[in-house]
């Protein structure tokens, strides 16, 4: 009987040790444990220099087709819950950490491996998140191979096929991860939004109801005249997935809302197609933005805010119809902007934070006072 318990733990320990890795296109291979959902899977390895919000990370729908390398050593302390989730669904292509712990916290429901497992999402810890973070700094994101299946594979072929991958650049991720219908998140307010959804977190949702925002959530791909028949005081540009170059139906669409003077705010992917829309340029940065330590300068008062991030892509080059209004303290990109002449600005970083500070919460006030403006 003793023999045979031995056996079944054995066994039990050897289902959850099974050895993977995390092969990038330029060779480097880390290795570690499988956890998660075991299958394979190709994506775009970033790192996160959040300390904590792995859940709020994992549903959020702009990591869609990355790989997340969490920098912070501790992971799974806190487990899952169904409150922290930012949408639907996990849309990242898979999570690395160096540890996983197990949940001891009241608010918990399951742990971070029973999460991963249900919502189909292959992860690996165990892994050396310092080098690879430092790997990644100096290389810039890579196309990567994760293994955590059943299935063997040699490392020579991982990394063929992350060289062979399609990446992000010129995908169109945000019409994959937006909703598919329109839907009525807060029905009470004094303002009429409508929020486009390239890939909206619900926090975003939560705030502007709180400022008093009636808000209708609708796909991204919906037509400027089914948005203004709706008669919004205002619209709002979401955060979201890839490459704003590759939604040029959001950028005709934003071109008409500015042309009928309806307010505007966008954040992150908003905020570009924004940018794009009124004539700047969008380019990739090495290794992206993402963590809550992000330091931005107003530049109108000089105060300086620590924010939330989550892009690959920064704005450039903006036409004199735009305004410059933040800048990043650690590399100098746009973090901010204003139209001169029409109700519209928008930010990089994200104000509701979750997860992140919540300092820059009043830019939501400030859409506000846009519409109230607008309507006098």
């Amino acid at each position: 009987m003793n023999e045979l318990t031995d056996a079944l733990r054995r066994k039990w320990l050897a289902e959850r040790l099974r050895p993977a890795f995390l092969a990038l296109a330029d060779g480097a291979v880390f290795r570690g444990v499988a956890f998660g959902s075991r299958q394979d899977a190709l994506g775009e390895a970033v790192f996160n220099t959040g300390m904590s919000g792995y859940q709020e990370i994992l549903t959020d729908p702009s990591y869609a087709g990355q790989f997340v390398v969490l920098t912070t050593a501790e992971v799974g302390n806190y487990g899952c819950n169904p409150e922290d989730d930012e949408s639907r669904a996990c849309f990242l292509r898979g999570l690395v950490t160096h540890t996983l712990n197990p949940p001891d916290n009241f608010r918990a429901t399951e742990s971070l491996d029973a999460f991963l497992t249900r919502r189909g999402c292959p992860a690996i810890y165990g892994v050396d998140t310092r080098a690879l973070t430092l790997h990644l700094r100096d290389r810039g994101a890579q196309r990567a191979y994760l293994h955590v299946g059943e299935t063997p594979i040699d490392e020579a072929e991982a990394i063929a096929r992350a060289r062979g991958w399609e990446g992000l650049d010129g995908q169109d991720y945000a019409a994959k991860v937006s909703c598919g219908a329109p839907y009525v998140w807060s029905g009470e307010g004094r303002f009429r939004v409508v929020v486009y959804d390239f890939g909206v977190k619900r926090n975003i949702l939560r705030r502007l109801a709180a400022e008093g925002c009636r808000v209708e959530v609708v796909p991204a791909k919906t037509p400027a005249a089914e948005v203004l028949a709706r008669r919004p005081d205002g619209v709002f540009l979401s955060n979201g997935p890839a490459d704003p170059s590759a939604l040029p139906y959001a950028q005709e669409a934003v071109r008409a809302l500015l042309g009928a003077r309806v307010p505007l705010m966008g954040i992150c992917l908003g905020h570009q197609l924004l940018g794009l829309a009124c004539g700047a340029r969008c380019a990739r940065l090495p290794f992206g933005h993402h963590g809550c330590n992000h330091p931005v300068k107003t530049l109108a008062t000089g105060a300086v805010a620590i924010t939330s991030q989550n892009h690959n892509y920064a704005l450039s080059g903006l036409p004199d119809c735009l305004e410059l209004t933040h800048v990043n303290l650690n590399d100098g990109t746009c973090e901010g902007l204003r139209h001169r002449a029409l109700p519209a600005f928008s930010v990089q970083f994200h104000p509701e934070a979750a997860p992140g500070p919540r300092e820059t919460f009043p830019l939501f006030r400030s859409f506000v006072a846009l519409m109230e403006a607008n309507r006098q």
